[in-house]
């Protein structure tokens, strides 16, 4: 009973406190607190609740980042083939946030000698907007990397 009390005040906790973190990092954590209640309930022991926590870890992560899967593949489209100073907007399905992105023209970054481009990115988000800068560059695969 101590394990199910726990498992709900950590559920509790990531509902409320993890605002800042992405949809895979909160399916981590919701998978994990899941896992580990389900563990306990099977199990009635330490061990059944932490291999609980474990695959619920993996797959909330894995739910989780298939639903930003859409986002980054738009994006990816518009740093591929988007025109110039031009923006490019989509809606996604699952989610219902809104992105406007205005990528800038393609330069060989000096230092790495890689192609890279920004973009200006305006991004509607649970109703509140939010507008920011990125940069991606291309790996030795040709794939668009975005730069930390």
């Amino acid at each position: 009973m101590k394990y199910i009390a726990l498992c709900a005040a950590l559920s509790l906790l990531l509902v409320t406190g993890c605002a800042d973190m992405n949809k895979a990092q909160k399916g981590a954590l919701g998978g994990a607190a899941g896992g580990a209640l389900v563990g306990q309930i099977i199990g009635h022991n330490t061990e059944a609740t932490l291999i609980g926590a474990a695959v619920g870890t993996m797959l909330g992560y894995i739910v989780g980042n298939e639903m930003d899967k859409y986002d980054r593949q738009e994006l990816n489209h518009v740093y591929e083939r988007g025109v110039s100073n031009q923006t490019s907007s989509w809606v996604n399905p699952d989610t219902g946030n809104q992105y406007r992105v205005t990528p800038m023209p393609a330069y060989r970054d000096p230092s790495t000698n890689r192609v890279c481009r920004k973009a200006e990115i305006e991004a509607l988000i649970d109703g509140k907007m939010e507008k920011t800068f990125t940069t991606a560059c291309r790996d030795a695969n040709g794939q668009w990397q975005l730069q930390s």
